[in-house]
């Protein structure tokens, strides 16, 4: 197209991008959506003569007011969700090293995507979001988060601190481990654990399990998922042990992945298409590595489309059925 010469020489700022917008949205479609949208302004700028000193700063500021934007107009659907509510997983194969990857892969890359972060997120208004995004996962200093969201820089410290103190108690530690050895690590931990499911050993699943371990679904309303979270390692261990015996006659396969930076799988029906993605959040350091703290299993519908087919195995045809949801004994590992 014309004028995409100025988009061209920019391209290399796109995954930094599509994680900010992927941040501020936890949605990978909406995501690419501002992306491109940030860069067809950069295009018709170009084409309308306008100089532009530093495209990465214009396509930053371009991407999180649009953020900003979408959050604003998001939120009463969401105040209105069915169920626990998760953000589109961004998936990338097990196995898979960060070299070469896409823009949808690269929050893969950021600790600070995972899924628990990013539900702590929602309870920042969408300037606060911006504002501690900006700062607190990407490093910008205050002078440019200010030039970037159209607040003054007093006013961006002042934001910043607010939304520190609002998520400080939830926000899970970072990985101090090296990538190579994290993914490695992380993958034996997935392997092991689906593997302990699939064959209902109950001593292998909770001794993967913190005491105090979550299980989060979402469903949308549209899925055979769990209405609202299990707590407890025994609950949870008879859960997924559960699901996994009921759909030993489905069929159902497993396939290792990372999701938002941490270990987990997609599940598929027995013609290969999505049911499911789920997250294992483990514990980083000390006594708490490679213990399961919290699992995140998005089952809407809505959420799974950009990985591909989407499954009809746990739609349900009504909202008042009972949760079912079933995988194989036997996970393609």
């Amino acid at each position: 197209m014309p004028g995409s010469a100025a988009e061209a020489g920019a391209a290399g700022y796109r995954p930094l991008l599509f994680s900010i917008a992927y941040g501020m949205t936890g949605s990978v479609g909406d995501a690419e959506d501002i992306v491109q949208d940030a860069f067809l302004g950069l295009t018709r700028a170009a084409q309308a003569g306008t100089a532009i000193a530093d495209q990465k700063a214009y396509l930053t500021t371009a991407v999180t007011r649009l953020g900003i934007n979408y959050l604003r107009s998001a939120r009463v659907r969401r105040e209105m969700y069915v169920g626990d509510w998760l953000p589109e997983p961004v998936v990338v194969p097990a196995g898979q090293g960060a070299a070469g990857q896409g823009p949808a892969e690269h929050a893969e890359l950021a600790d600070s995507l995972s899924m628990a972060f990013l539900v702590l997120l929602e309870a920042l208004s969408p300037v606060e979001r911006a504002v501690f995004m900006l700062r607190e996962v990407f490093g910008y200093g205050y002078p440019d988060v200010a030039a970037v969201t159209g607040k003054t820089e007093v006013n961006c410290r002042q934001i910043f601190a607010r939304a520190r103190q609002r998520i400080a108690a939830g926000r899970p530690a970072r990985d101090a481990a090296p990538a190579p050895a994290r993914r490695a690590a992380g993958e034996e931990l997935a392997r092991r654990f689906f593997e302990a499911a699939a064959g209902g050993d109950m001593d292998a699943l909770l001794g993967m399990l913190a005491p105090d371990v979550i299980l989060h679904g979402d469903g949308g309303g549209k899925t055979q998922a769990i209405g609202k979270p299990v707590a407890g390692r025994q609950r949870v261990a008879q859960l997924v042990a559960g699901l996994f015996r009921r759909g030993r006659p489905l069929g159902i396969s497993l396939r290792l992945a990372w999701v938002n930076g941490r270990p987990g799988a997609v599940m598929y029906d027995v013609e290969g298409l999505v049911i499911s993605v789920i997250e294992l959040d483990a514990g980083p350091e000390g006594e708490d590595a490679g213990v399961v703290q919290a699992i995140h299993a998005v089952v809407n519908p809505d959420k799974l489309g950009h990985l591909g087919p989407v499954s009809d195995v746990a739609r349900l045809p009504g909202t008042d059925l009972p949760a079912r949801c079933g995988v194989s004994s036997a996970p393609d590992l």
